[in-house]
């Protein structure tokens, strides 16, 4: 199938930005006049994941939403996991349900530990096992100068992107076994830096160190940890964070000129959540729009 038979890839080549703004983060995508495209209708599945239980955090909308369906559709029963954005969770079970798998939605702050213990305790009560952990949850807020980012937002931003990440890993490794993954988003952000998300960027980077040093920790036990690092990719999160201006010029930057759509961020994770993956670990692949990184 060339790029023009394929519908989702035709359509992505010709998205084009508008703006709007969403007044609440993480965002909505219900709440989106231009929806991203991230129910992974083109995706086929072949039975990747068949039989495992996946867990993915931020799987309500965007690149969580699409990745939670495509392991649906490589027969993966999924936990999607969102702060309270439930009209978008309902749509992706539903999805997810379509692809012949089951759903568990929890709502709760990731940032939160007592959730944290919950995710996993559900997970365990109603599947009886873990086997990818995808940490996607993540919120970031544009300043235009380091003394305009308080202690309150900096302690936020990495509750969310990484403490958050860092206590899930720690619950869910308990029920984890050999052959097992972890999956961690972190951004081209952390690779080239971000003047206006300082903040973000730093939780990122963060998120790099931690996945290699985890995925040294516990090649021994065979479970592999590796990240997906995106560029600009049309999401909630975007529409929620940045004015009118940057939403209309937003990924135009890229060598292939538009943002990313989550549906060509999602194969990412199947590749590094399945088996064809297994002689990778403490790896990041960049879905970015053909931007060249020092990694």
């Amino acid at each position: 199938m060339t790029n023009n038979e394929n519908p989702t890839i035709e359509a992505a080549e010709n998205f084009q930005p508008e703006a709007q703004q969403l007044s609440t983060q993480p965002g909505k995508e219900s709440e989106m006049r231009q929806a991203p495209m991230s129910f992974a209708k083109a995706y086929v599945g072949s039975g990747k994941l068949r039989g495992q239980v996946a867990i993915v955090t931020g799987g309500d909308s965007g690149i969580g939403r699409s990745t939670a369906i495509c392991f649906a559709k490589e027969n993966a029963d999924v936990v999607i996991v969102y702060l309270n954005e439930h009209e978008d969770a309902q749509l992706t079970e539903e999805a997810i349900n379509e692809a012949g798998a089951r759903c568990l939605r929890i709502a709760g702050d990731i940032g939160d530990p007592d959730f944290v213990a919950q995710i996993v305790r559900e997970t365990v009560e109603h599947f009886g096992r873990i086997d990818v952990l995808v940490n996607n949850a993540a919120e970031q807020h544009p300043k235009k100068e380091i003394s305009e980012v308080t202690r309150e937002q900096l302690e936020q931003t990495f509750r969310t992107n990484f403490f958050g990440m860092f206590d899930l890993c720690r619950e869910a490794l308990a029920h984890m076994r050999a052959g097992s993954c972890i999956i961690n988003t972190t951004s081209v952000t952390a690779y080239r830096g971000s003047a206006h998300l300082l903040d973000y960027a730093s939780s990122k980077g963060a998120v790099v160190a931690f996945t290699r040093s985890l995925a040294q920790q516990l090649a021994e036990k065979k479970i592999r940890v590796n990240a997906v690092a995106p560029g600009p990719v049309w999401t909630p999160l975007i529409v929620s964070t940045f004015d009118k201006q940057r939403i209309e010029n937003f990924g135009k930057d890229t060598p292939l000129g538009r943002p990313g759509q989550p549906d060509e961020v999602s194969p990412s994770f199947v590749f590094l959540a399945s088996s064809d993956s297994s002689y990778m670990t403490g790896q990041v692949l960049h879905p970015n729009g053909g931007e060249t990184l020092n990694t």
